[in-house]
């Protein structure tokens, strides 16, 4: 299942109406709150001399210092106008950025046949997908990462609902990035929490690792506190036959 028209010209208007200051995007957190760590988690698992592949990239934030860990780093987002931020935003040829749509099988399979059998790191995708595609993002995980590659996944969880809630309930609005966010049909935290790793399993990978953490936002609520949003992390592989 392929996404709609209107969920991709969510994310092209969002993006097309983002500029390219640090941080302007809701989710776009500095690399040492998130890939950074997420990297440690990961790299046990993971061979380093395998591209890496940030599925949903954005403007390449994390991409970029995935770059610094791994031999080969790719970003790819479906929408243009974020690929041409992490375009704007990279100096030189290291990582590379294309416009992917996860749910178009041929695309991600041309990515497998251009790259091998690849690491993938997802941040917060699924959970914001139209629920028709989700089976299609988790097969594109399974897809990229073939018999020898390994994922990083993390993503929110039914608890950031009520972190969401109560900074838009605050009595001036949401906060701006998060009233952007609803502004352009985005649905963040949209996924049940047993959906996400049914879904991995359902595509073939085998969970060799999880737990819980938070993906800070570049957003505060008005006391002062900064939104950081309560998420899983799964370490996946392909599972064995039989």
């Amino acid at each position: 299942m392929k996404v709609s028209e209107n969920y991709r010209e969510n994310w092209e208007s969002y993006w097309r109406e983002t500029s390219d200051a640090r941080g302007e995007a809701i989710w776009d957190a500095d690399p040492s709150l998130t890939s950074a760590p997420h990297s440690e988690l990961f790299l046990p698992y993971a061979d380093t001399t395998r591209p890496i592949v940030d599925l949903g990239c954005g403007n390449g934030t994390q991409t970029r210092y995935l770059a610094t860990r791994f031999a080969r780093a790719v970003g790819v987002d479906l929408s243009h106008a974020a690929i041409e931020h992490a375009r704007r935003a990279t100096d030189g040829d290291t990582p590379e950025f294309q416009q992917l749509d996860l749910t178009d099988t041929e695309a991600v399979r041309a990515l497998h046949g251009r790259l091998g059998d690849s690491n993938v790191y997802m941040r917060a995708v699924i959970h914001q997908s139209e629920p028709a595609a989700r089976p299609s993002v988790a097969g594109a995980v399974a897809e990229i990462i073939g018999f020898r590659g390994r994922a990083f996944v993390v993503e929110l969880t039914s608890d950031s609902r009520q972190v969401l809630s109560r900074a838009a309930a605050d009595p001036d609005g949401p906060p701006p990035k998060l009233r952007r966010v609803f502004q352009h049909g985005l649905k963040p935290a949209d996924a049940d929490d047993e959906e996400i790793p049914e879904l991995l399993r359902k595509t073939g990978l085998e969970i060799l690792a999880d737990g819980e953490t938070t993906l800070p936002q570049t957003e505060y609520l008005a006391d002062g506190t900064r939104i950081d949003l309560p998420a899983r992390w799964f370490v996946l592989a392909r599972a064995a036959a039989g």
